[in-house]
């Protein structure tokens, strides 16, 4: 399968990651169907110069926690660019929110937002993609899966969550030619504000905690997401791939790389 005249559904496209996403796979030659709170208003640059190029986009609305809501969202957008092959979930809600003081509604909205939307997309869309036997499904995760934030461990709660999702789900929809994936996220640029934390020292000097002092960008994601969802990558599968330039190795501060814009330069 490649990306070319197939379907995508992206579940955040207001999203700096979702607009990225969009552009970069239309500039390959995929349609879409986005979800997008806030009716297309967000990405009307977007939308606009996708369309230009060619490409068909149906714009929706809707709270992705409700099943019988994305149920007759996905069925009436795909009537009209046919069934989804690629899904993309890419919600991604941070609080601040401690264990010792954390609100039980804090804690559920942060779960709800980041997990059980990618339960309902994933049972949705994944009958979609059963019925012809084939597709795409790639949760945008984070390392925080994997490593404590210090600062919200409801959201590092609901990547995890997300870890163990896709690995059942593949276990299921694996036997009808779908593959699942999970793409752990590294920090990118904004980063050490939303996952600033006083109890954690992760986020300090964060650009530098990647070995090659260069963080990634939601470009490299895009690019990440063309490659899984294309031919080449069909015996990738329930993988949770770790997408972070090697920030999570760090370790010695007083070897840490400084990016040439640091006054100093390399030591």
């Amino acid at each position: 399968m490649t990306i070319h005249n197939k379907v995508v559904f992206i579940s955040d496209a207001d999203s700096g990651s979702g607009k990225t996403i969009l552009q970069y796979l239309s500039n390959k030659g995929a349609h879409f169907i986005l979800n997008s709170r806030s009716n297309g208003e967000e990405i009307r640059l977007e939308l606009e110069q996708c369309q230009a190029s060619g490409t068909k986009i149906v714009v929706i609305n809707v709270d992705l926690c409700n099943r019988a809501e994305l149920d007759i969202g996905i069925e009436q957008s795909t009537q009209q660019l046919g069934t989804i092959d690629v899904m993309i979930h890419n919600n991604n809600l941070i609080k601040p929110i401690s264990i010792e003081h954390g609100d039980e509604e804090v804690f559920f909205d942060i779960i709800n937002e980041n997990t059980k939307t990618a339960l309902v997309c994933t049972q949705t869309i994944g009958k979609q993609m059963i019925a012809q036997q084939t597709g795409r499904i790639i949760y945008v995760s984070s390392i925080h899966a994997e490593k404590p934030t210090g600062s919200s461990f409801a959201y590092s709660a609901s990547k995890g969550a997300i870890k163990m999702l896709a690995s059942e789900a593949t276990l299921f929809l694996g036997r009808h030619g779908i593959t699942v994936n999970t793409i752990e996220m590294g920090p990118v640029e904004g980063d050490n504000s939303a996952l600033g934390s006083s109890f954690s020292t992760l986020y300090e000097s964060y650009q530098t905690k990647v070995p090659n002092a260069i963080l990634g960008t939601h470009e490299d994601l895009a690019s990440f997401i063309h490659y899984i969802a294309g031919d080449d990558s069909q015996y990738l599968n329930g993988a949770a791939i770790r997408f972070d330039g090697g920030f999570l190795n760090h370790y010695m501060d007083h070897k840490m790389k400084k990016p040439s814009s640091l006054e100093g330069g390399t030591p």
